[in-house]
């Protein structure tokens, strides 16, 4: 995730704070046939203050709101709304959409997830995952169950699923205590999160250092990832598609591209995109070649009146 959060939950000094270091998160879901012709720029809500987004294998996108949780659902191919989800009045930061068609959230400082339906908003689970310093950033959806990531502690917690979809107990979360190189540092820590090539370990970007780590899911041992002379600044949002990673860099205007090998433990940057129509993008879904980054405007002071958009780019 990433900077804004709504004045209610935090202070003006505290979000400031934040908006100097954030980020956060990413969003992975591609289709498997092409999107064609795709609108110019998407226009979400004014005041609408987005973070993560998600994308159905349909084409279908998903943006949560950092005002008040809201999740606007939308056509990716024509821009379209479909309809806005309610949300619970707190942020809806990070997302990820699963084959049942439920959307996991990250709750940002109310220190909790959710399950929603995706179709109608309804609350399928809610999880209080710390009672802790939390801002619950991004999560990232493996074959096992949803892993999120909390940038104010040194920790990931794991919710895992039964291969039949079934959700766990609140008994059954799983709380990681981050080790190894991860040094805990001032502001925003861990925040995107992500699935290295080979589904073996995770990635997390933190913010603070810019720094990308590799994550063994049994022990917490957190690894620096070998970039070489490569930092990522402003890393944010996380996207592997094959053995590519798209590192969304939020104030910085750009996503960083980086070829990966197979078990996340290296890396070269390859390319960086950007585009005139950024201004400070969070996360980053895909359908079908296109990348899909909603624009945050945390440089912006967010009024009831503030324009918001996603931007559509090539990958």
């Amino acid at each position: 995730m990433s900077g804004r959060i709504v004045a209610r939950t935090l202070s003006a000094a505290a979000l400031g704070a934040l908006l100097a270091v954030t980020g956060t998160c990413a969003a992975v879901a591609a289709s498997q046939a092409p999107p064609g012709q795709l609108e110019d720029v998407i226009a979400l809500p004014n005041g609408f203050q987005p973070e993560g987004i998600a994308i159905g294998p349909g084409g279908t996108g998903y943006v949560g709101s950092l005002a008040d949780g809201d999740v606007y659902v939308f056509d990716v191919r024509t821009g379209e709304e479909i309809t806005t989800l309610e949300g619970p009045g707190t942020p809806s930061v990070g997302l990820k959409i699963d084959q049942h068609g439920r959307l996991f959230v990250s709750g940002g400082p109310s220190g909790t997830a959710r399950v929603i339906d995706s179709a109608t908003g309804d609350v399928i689970a809610d999880y209080e995952l710390t009672r802790g310093p939390a801002f619950i950033n991004d999560v990232v959806l493996t074959r096992d169950g949803a892993w999120f990531t909390n940038s104010f502690a040194a920790e990931l917690y794991f919710l895992p699923v039964a291969p039949s979809g079934a959700l766990p107990d609140p008994s059954e979360i799983v709380k990681l205590p981050l080790t190894g190189d991860w040094v805990q540092g001032p502001d925003f820590n861990a925040n995107g999160i992500a699935e290295t090539p080979d589904h073996k370990a995770l990635l997390v970007i933190q913010s603070s250092t810019a720094t990308l780590f590799r994550v063994d899911p049994a022990t917490g041992e957190a690894t620096a990832v070998d970039l070489g002379d490569t930092a990522l600044p402003n890393g944010d949002g996380l996207l592997v598609i094959g053995r590519t990673l798209y590192v969304v860099q939020n104030f910085s205007n750009t996503v960083a591209v980086v070829r990966l090998d197979a078990a996340g433990t290296s890396g070269t940057l390859v390319d960086h995109l950007t585009d005139p129509r950024f201004d400070v993008p969070t996360t980053v879904a895909a359908y079908g070649s296109t990348l899909f980054l909603p624009n945050a405007r945390f440089s912006t002071p967010p009024t009831p009146d503030t324009e918001y958009r996603v931007v559509p780019i090539d990958r």
